[in-house]
């Protein structure tokens, strides 16, 4: 299993400026190469603290870019339902090159309803807007003189420029929240699938779908399955509790907030039961967080036990993308809790 770091950031100016935020963020990159972290992801999101700082992954991407040598990038991810591909193939393979071919392209449909309401985006094209707009930057992305004719975006014997470093494109990713279509999808196009085990043991299942799909699709090998946790490492476990305890639970609140058009009256045949799956995260708590392995918090020992928990519930998955600087974590709690995760946990983690 490979480890990596992700950004998700889940304050307003309020708590703490973007300035700061990304600053320190830059900061804890500066570590990923040092110990060996597989690489560094961020989010895209709009409007409030829940993900707002990070409108365009790709900028800040850029940056870590320049502070690491070896970390994959990775977009986790962008949005084609409020960007046009021609935005996006030509503005990922920038990044591909600024990179030096270290680009991991990460797609989602986005399912929160007030980022469509502002974008004048109906929650029901949702599906349809996905999967056209990440066809046609594989497209732009694969070829040149390309001409595609969709309901949404069309052009013309087009060449997006720069071509990628990659050849003939950087590796795809799809983010899949529940949805057992979403994983269905991913597998078949060969895609791999990022994805958030807040739901505990369904994931096995959802995973075991997405592999399925993979095979009966002839694609070679099982795929690779990113998933998502909060972390911190400490040498006092009660110390790691309550240090993280707060941040998780302000997190959970702002997802639940961002998100609490689902539960008062918002549907759409694009997000089946997405009502219910925003209830179910509002009873979330530390603590079934941590039982669920969903966050690997404490010591290097009880962390390695929540990975090696984790495995036995939904079996092997090939990288863990890891929340590092979580709400309002201070700096040097997460600074100390990498150094630590990578001098003492992911030397005893199996390849």
């Amino acid at each position: 299993m490979r480890v990596g770091i992700q950004f998700f950031p889940d304050i307003g100016p309020e708590v703490k400026s973007a300035r700061d935020y990304w600053q320190e963020a830059l900061r804890l990159v500066a570590l990923v190469d040092r110990y060996g972290y597989h690489h560094v992801r961020t989010v895209e999101h709009y409007f409030l603290p829940y993900g707002g700082y990070s409108p365009n992954p790709i900028v800040f991407l850029a940056a870590a870019a320049q502070v690491t040598r070896h970390a994959r990038l990775v977009t986790g991810a962008v949005l084609p339902a409020f960007n046009n591909p021609l935005k996006i193939a030509g503005e990922l393979a920038m990044l591909d090159a600024l990179s030096d071919g270290r680009l991991d392209a990460g797609f989602a449909r986005a399912f929160l309803p007030h980022e469509f309401e502002h974008f004048g985006v109906k929650l029901d094209e949702s599906r349809a807007r996905f999967d056209e707009g990440v066809a046609q930057v594989r497209l732009l992305l694969e070829q040149e003189n390309v001409t595609s004719e969709g309901r949404f975006h069309s052009f013309r014997d087009v060449t997006s420029l720069p071509r990628p470093t990659q050849k003939p494109r950087p590796p795809f990713y799809v983010a899949a929240l529940g949805t057992r279509e979403s994983f269905e999808r991913a597998g078949a196009n060969g895609y791999g699938i990022m994805a958030i085990p807040m739901a505990g043991g369904a994931m096995k299942e959802l995973i075991g779908v997405y592999r399925d799909a993979r095979a009966a699709a002839g694609h070679e090998g099982p795929g690779t399955v990113m998933l998502a946790f909060h972390m911190l490492c400490h040498e006092n476990q009660r110390e790691a509790e309550e240090l993280a305890r707060g941040p998780i639970e302000r997190y959970l609140r702002s997802l639940v907030e961002a998100a609490s058009d689902w539960t008062s009256g918002a549907r759409s045949a694009d997000y089946p039961g997405y009502d219910k799956v925003i209830a179910s995260l509002a009873r979330e708590t530390f603590e079934t967080q941590v039982e669920k392995c969903a966050a690997w918090v404490g010591t290097p020992d009880r962390i390695l036990d929540a990975v090696a928990s984790y495995q036995t519930l939904i079996g092997p998955f090939e990288i863990a993308s890891l929340q590092v600087n979580f709400n309002d974590l201070p700096l040097a709690a997460a600074e100390k809790s990498m150094r630590l995760f990578g001098e003492s946990v992911m030397p005893r983690l199996s390849p």
